[in-house]
């Protein structure tokens, strides 16, 4: 398999997961078939970042989606693109963008439609974090079903 379709795998692996948390370097590299250091070299120079500068960016560009259209909690948006801590994630935001997650939410919000409750943005992005490990289930996904559920 060439390079560049090396590189490629690798990238839709983040493109995917991204908002896994144990999503890491060792993984993605082995997708692409080399050790995490080459790795690292070889998706620069094909994309111009680093895997960790990208999957970054990838995650602070969904927070911003979330911050604009979900009442959602800025630690909420922070565990649901995949950060576990929110110092991180304010302080990565905040590089990539000029704001705090905070600060881009009063700037942003309220332009357009009005604000998707949080209970639904959590649904639709996956569903709670329920699993030890941090696995994200979607509804009804391997679990038995209240007697009062519909079929």
């Amino acid at each position: 398999m060439d390079r560049t379709r090396r590189m490629r795998l690798a990238k839709d692996v983040m493109d995917r997961d991204w908002a896994d948390p144990g999503l890491d370097l060792d993984t993605v590299a082995a997708h692409a078939g080399y050790s995490r250091y080459h790795f690292i070299r070889a998706f620069k120079e094909a994309y111009g970042e680093t895997p960790g500068q990208y999957l970054t960016h990838r995650r602070i560009d969904r927070a911003e989606d979330l911050l604009r259209t979900a009442n959602l909690s800025v630690t909420e948006v922070c565990h649901l693109v995949g950060f576990s801590s929110v110092g991180t994630f304010s302080a990565r935001f905040k590089t990539w963008t000029g704001l705090t997650p905070s600060e881009y939410r009063t700037k942003h919000v309220g332009r357009g439609a009005a604000l998707i409750p949080g209970c639904y943005a959590m649904l639709w992005a996956g569903g709670f974090r329920t699993a030890p490990g941090g696995s994200a289930s979607a509804p009804g996904a391997g679990e038995k079903r209240n007697s009062g559920e519909a079929g």
